[in-house]
């Protein structure tokens, strides 16, 4: 079996700042630690780097870093950090990002934003220049903010959009699981009309503060096979964050296995419903962001 992650984070603490990490994610997540999290009877692995959210200053940096030890940690695309509001800015960074092989895409991060923000004129005109270089766009929101990335899918049909974690729906935890919300589904249906706009089957564990079951993450991972289809759903780890377990009252703690604990809960349940796995966790990622 073939594997790409379509979704994993890596942070080096001794040569960049992030200021949103705390507890047991304040630590250096690269080559030793993915290498000791590698999926067992899995042949081929590979992984699409996704921004980690560095000072704003450090993306292009962080680009670097990761394109620099790629060979290591089995990155081959980039998904950069980029904010697509600052017009001639904006244009100036992605200018410097296209100067980096592995970078096909960016993420402009959305859930720190307000709602409609990307909505904006001045958000748009930096996903259209986005699109015009061929690259990908990363959506990562909050479940109250899907019907904007419907909205930004209708203004810029050319864009490639994936939604990352099924758009942060509330899961509850193994132990108080909440069934999917009409809200969700409605706009989950909504922003799957367009057909440019891939899901991640990623970060629902995180959303649960790392308590969770394969019992409670099906209806959302059924939600999003009836909304998208097969064919426009790939796997992602969100490794390390989502192998972190925020619930012990003396704080958190990373969980060693967490990852493959994941892969083999989407495995099962795409084999249970006789989904073609090659295209989930490989063909499909490979597809959205032009790897080959």
């Amino acid at each position: 079996m073939r594997v790409i992650d379509s979704h994993l984070h890596l942070w080096n603490l001794d040569v960049l700042t992030y200021p949103w990490l705390d507890g047991a994610l304040s630590a250096t997540y690269a080559a030793e630690q993915i290498d000791a999290e590698r999926l067992a009877g899995v042949e081929t692995e590979a992984a699409v780097f996704v921004q980690a959210d560095p000072l704003e200053g450090q993306s292009l940096d962080e680009v670097r870093w990761v394109d620099a030890t790629a060979g290591a940690t089995g990155v081959v695309a980039i998904v950069a950090g980029a904010r697509l509001d600052r017009g001639a800015e904006t244009e100036a960074h992605l200018e410097r990002l296209a100067a980096l092989d592995r970078v096909v895409g960016v993420r402009h991060l959305l859930q720190g934003e307000a709602d409609g923000f990307a909505r904006t004129a001045e958000f748009i005109e930096g996903a259209r220049a986005l699109a015009s270089r061929g690259w990908t766009f990363d959506a990562c929101v909050r479940a109250q903010q899907i019907p904007d990335v419907t909205a930004l899918a209708a203004a810029v049909p050319e864009l490639p959009i994936v939604l990352d974690h099924l758009g942060k729906p509330a899961i509850g935890t193994a132990d108080a699981a909440h069934e999917p919300s009409a809200e969700w589904l409605g706009d989950l249906r909504e922003l799957a009309s367009s057909p440019q706009v891939f899901c991640k089957l990623s970060g629902l564990p995180a959303e649960a503060g790392g308590n969770w079951s394969a019992a409670q993450v099906t209806p959302f991972l059924d939600a999003v096979l009836d909304a998208f289809g097969p064919d426009r759903l790939m796997w992602g780890s969100d490794w390390p964050v989502s192998s972190v377990d925020f619930t012990p009252p003396e704080g958190s703690e990373y969980r060693t296995g967490d990852r493959a604990r994941w892969f083999d809960t989407v495995l099962a349940w795409a084999d249970a419903r006789r989904l073609d796995a090659d295209a989930i966790f490989w063909a499909n990622a490979c597809r959205f962001y032009g790897i080959r």
